[in-house]
C-alpha cells in the first residue's frame, strides 16, 4: 500500500490545460525532432519539470514514449538503406548496460535526497551538456556559414581513422556503415555512455551520434538513422526498469507521444527548405535557451537540499515563473523558426510554378 501511495506522489493532477500544454509540448518536441534529426528530449523532459513533474518522473516518462517513435523512425529510414542494424544493436547492447547502471544511480539519489536530489542531479546535467553540445553545435553551424560549404562532402576524421586501422584479434566486427571492421573495445564504452546519458536526462543521441561520427567514421545520415535503432533498444529497458519502481507517468507519455507524431511529419518537411547550416542554428539556438531555464532552477534545489541560504517563497516563485517563461519561449521560437521555413518554402515554390504556367503555358 505504501507503494502504491509513493508512487501517486511521483505523479502530478492533470487539467484540461495542463494536457494542451502537454500535447502541444510534444508537437514542438515532435517539429524539433523531424527538423534537426534529434530525439527532442532536450525539449521534452525540462517542459515536464517546469510543470512541477520530478526529474526523474520526466526522465522515465520522456524515454517511455521515445522507443515506439524511434522504432518507426528507424524502420521507415531502413527502407531507405540509411539503417546499419548490426552497428545499431552493438552498441544498443552496451547501451542497455548503461541504462540500467544510469537508472540505479537516479533512484539511489531520488532514495537519499529525495525529489530536490533528482532534480538537481537532472538541472546540473542538462546545463552542462546543453553547454557543451549547444555550444560546439552553434561553432560548427558558424564556420560552415562562413566558409561557404554548406554542402562538402563528409570525411572520416583523424581519430576514427586511427580508430578503424587498430586490429584485436578476437574483436574485430565488420559494419557497413563505416565500410570497416572496427573492435568492439571501442564500441562497448560508446555504447555505455550513450545509455548512462540517456537514463539521466533521456538524451542518449548526444553522445551516440557524435561518437558514430567523430570516432567510428559513420557518414552523419546513417549515425542519425542508426541512432534510432540504439534509441529503441535503450528506450525498451530503460522504460521496463523504471516502470518497474512505478516511475512511468503513462499519461504523459501518451500526451506527448501523440503530439509529437503530428510535429515530426511537419518538422521533417521543414527540412527541405532549408540549409543545412540553418538546422545547426536552430539546435544550438534552443539548446542555449533551455539550458537558461534549468540553470535558473538549480538555486531552488540547492536551497531545498539545505546545501545554499534557504530561499524566501518571493523569490522561488520569481525563479519558478522566469524558468518557465524561458521555456515556453523555446517552445514557441523552436515552432515559429520551423513553420516560418516551411511557409517561406511553399511561397517560393508557388512562385517558382506560377512562373512556369506563365512561361510555358502549362499547368
Amino acid at each position: 500500500m505504501h507503494d502504491v501511495v509513493q508512487a501517486a506522489s511521483n505523479f502530478i493532477n492533470l487539467d484540461a490545460i495542463t494536457i494542451i500544454y502537454l500535447f502541444l509540448v510534444g508537437f514542438v518536441g515532435g517539429l524539433v525532432s523531424g527538423f534537426i534529426g534529434s530525439g527532442g528530449a532536450f525539449v521534452l523532459t525540462p517542459a515536464m519539470m517546469s510543470l512541477g513533474v520530478p526529474g526523474l518522473v520526466a526522465v522515465a516518462s520522456n524515454m517511455c514514449h521515445k522507443f515506439p517513435k524511434a522504432m518507426i523512425g528507424a524502420i521507415k529510414r531502413a527502407k531507405y538503406g540509411q539503417v546499419d542494424v548490426k552497428l545499431g544493436v552493438v552498441l544498443g547492447i552496451s547501451a542497455e548496460a548503461g541504462v540500467l547502471y544510469g537508472a540505479h544511480i537516479q533512484e539511489s539519489i531520488k532514495k537519499s535526497f529525495g525529489d530536490a536530489g533528482s532534480n538537481l542531479y537532472v538541472s546540473v546535467a542538462f546545463v552542462v551538456i546543453l553547454a557543451v553540445v549547444g555550444g560546439f553545435i552553434l561553432r560548427d553551424a558558424w564556420k560552415t556559414y562562413k566558409a561557404g560549404n554548406t554542402h562538402e562532402e563528409e570525411k572520416a576524421t583523424k581519430l576514427a581513422k586511427w580508430v578503424q586501422s587498430i586490429n584485436i584479434p578476437g574483436t574485430m566486427v565488420y559494419f557497413k556503415a563505416l565500410n570497416a571492421r572496427v573492435s568492439v573495445l571501442f564500441t562497448i564504452p560508446l555504447g555505455f555512455a550513450t545509455g548512462m546519458l540517456a537514463a539521466t536526462i533521456a538524451v542518449g543521441g548526444f553522445i551516440g551520434v557524435p561518437s558514430m561520427i567523430y570516432v567510428l567514421g559513420a557518414p552523419s545520415l546513417m549515425a542519425s538513422a542508426t541512432e534510432l535503432v540504439i534509441a529503441f533498444v535503450m528506450g525498451l529497458g530503460g522504460s521496463f526498469k523504471y516502470a518497474m519502481s512505478g516511475l512511468v507517468d503513462i499519461r504523459l507519455a501518451m500526451i506527448i507521444l501523440a503530439g509529437s507524431l503530428f510535429g515530426i511529419q511537419l518538422g521533417a518537411i521543414g527540412t527541405t527548405y532549408v540549409k543545412p547550416f540553418m538546422i545547426k542554428v536552430v539546435m544550438g539556438v534552443i539548446m542555449v535557451i533551455v539550458l537558461f531555464s534549468r540553470g535558473l532552477m538549480v538555486p531552488v534545489y540547492l536551497s531545498q537540499l539545505g546545501l545554499i541560504q534557504t530561499l524566501g517563497e518571493e523569490t522561488v516563485k520569481i525563479l519558478k515563473t522566469t524558468s518557465f517563461a524561458i521555456m515556453i519561449t523555446a517552445l514557441l521560437l523552436g515552432a515559429f523558426i520551423v513553420l516560418r521555413a516551411m511557409w517561406q518554402g511553399r511561397k517560393a515554390e508557388r512562385a517558382e510554378h506560377a512562373k512556369d504556367v506563365l512561361e510555358h503555358g502549362k499547368v
